[in-house]
């Protein structure tokens, strides 16, 4: 399983990211960033990746089956689309090649390890909570806490990020 697992991410290394950042509108991104402003771009980002981790954690296990791919393509373009705006507010130009971007991808990666982190502490304080509630109350409140995590910690993904990008900048 662990070799299926290091192929899909070395697959998603060579061409997803590729192809998740060529569906990707520089322009709008430019255009977004000039109409609202920067961090306003940024929380928007950070709530569209909080929405699918709210989704893909509400339902239990069938639509973490499912959800969880979109899931993390979501989240992945958030990040993309963050990472964008920080360049372009920095440097002036909205246009930049996969290779350029990707290096700035790469110098963000700190912001993995705060989530993986963050997400372990919530889940272990969302488990003592709901075990301390009983069975009949827990088993009601799994899909909405599973969503709350989902939603959050996608949320704080991208905004730790964008803090990296910004202090790098």
């Amino acid at each position: 399983m662990k070799t299926d697992v290091r192929q899909g991410f070395k697959n998603l290394a060579e061409g997803g990211f590729k192809q998740i950042f060529s569906q990707i509108d520089q322009l709008n991104i430019k255009k977004g960033v000039d109409t609202m402003g920067l961090d306003k771009f940024i929380n928007q980002c950070a709530l569209l990746a909080a929405g699918s981790g709210v989704v893909t954690g509400v339902g239990g296990i069938g639509t973490m089956l499912i959800g969880t791919p979109l899931d993390i393509v979501n989240l992945i373009t958030q990040q993309f689309r963050v990472t964008l705006a920080i360049s372009y507010h920095n440097t002036g130009e909205y246009k930049i090649s996969f290779e350029d971007f990707f290096k700035i991808v790469a110098s963000s990666v700190k912001a993995d390890t705060k989530l993986a982190i963050s997400k372990n502490i919530m889940e272990e304080v969302a488990e003592k909570m709901l075990f301390s509630l009983g069975s009949k109350a827990s088993r009601r409140l799994v899909p909405v806490v599973g969503g709350v995590i989902g939603g959050t910690v996608n949320y704080l993904f991208i905004k730790g990020v964008a803090k990296e990008l910004k202090e790098k900048g």
